[in-house]
């Protein structure tokens, strides 16, 4: 690993690390000195004891993202290629090969995130490629957690016999879903099993407004499962049928 670090006048004389306080601004400095090849240091600690930097000047720094840290504590600073670049017969790759995966170089030299912290190959960054395979299995994976199958009416009555709290009508949840092409809102259903619980809440809050339940809960014989209409009849409160 190189044992001098160089720093670039379009980072340190710009205005906003101008208004960093000192002791944040001599962080930046020794985080840059501890970096390995690659801009990455997990000196963190030892670095804000030489600066006599505070935990909020460490946060500023976060917050104005001139340095990156992950969730194992080790920090990478977000514009180091932009003044530091070696020569390959002296340049050590960085031992954080996990977290460089989850980061792209743009063209200007800076470090950014990838989304989801996916790995992009770049030439500029020696990292560990995916196998084929192992991208292959995960792209069939997220395509088989999208895929939705709309169910059929024999499939919801088996799921709500199977749930006695549930009281729909089979029939009629497929029907209406399948008239709009089994859209919510304007997103497509994921997970039928769910939207039959709204379908009943929905369902007993207009049943509810009109002082009365739904006749039919079940297409079945009317004498197991028909509920018979019930209105209030006196301003006590007491039902009348």
């Amino acid at each position: 690993m190189a044992e001098r670090r160089m720093f670039t006048k379009k980072v340190t004389d710009d205005d906003n690390f101008m208004s960093l306080s000192s002791s944040a601004q001599a962080l930046y400095l020794h985080l840059s000195m501890s970096a390995d090849d690659d801009g990455f240091c997990n000196q963190v600690s030892i670095s804000m004891f030489k600066a006599h930097a505070s935990v909020q000047d460490l946060q500023a720094l976060l917050e104005k993202r001139y340095i990156y840290q992950f969730d194992n504590g080790v920090i990478v600073i977000k514009h180091w290629r932009m003044a530091n670049a070696l020569r390959k017969d002296r340049y050590t790759p960085t031992a954080f090969q996990e977290e460089l995966a989850k980061l792209k170089l743009k063209d200007n030299g800076s470090y950014t995130w990838l989304p989801d912290g996916c790995q992009e190959g770049d030439d500029r960054l020696p990292q560990d490629r995916l196998s084929k395979d192992s991208l292959d299995k995960n792209s069939k994976e997220k395509e088989k957690r999208k895929r939705f199958t709309p169910p059929t009416v024999e499939e919801v009555t088996e799921y709500c016999l199977n749930n006695d709290k549930l009281h729909v009508d089979p029939e009629a949840f497929v029907d209406f879903y399948d008239s709009k092409n089994w859209m919510i809102g304007k997103n497509k259903m994921t997970n039928w099993h769910s939207a039959t619980a709204t379908w009943e809440r929905h369902a007993k809050e207009r049943g509810e407004k009109q002082k009365l339940f739904p006749k039919k809960i079940y297409p079945y014989p009317e004498d197991d499962f028909m509920v018979k209409p019930e209105t209030f009849d006196e301003p006590d409160g007491e039902w009348m049928n």
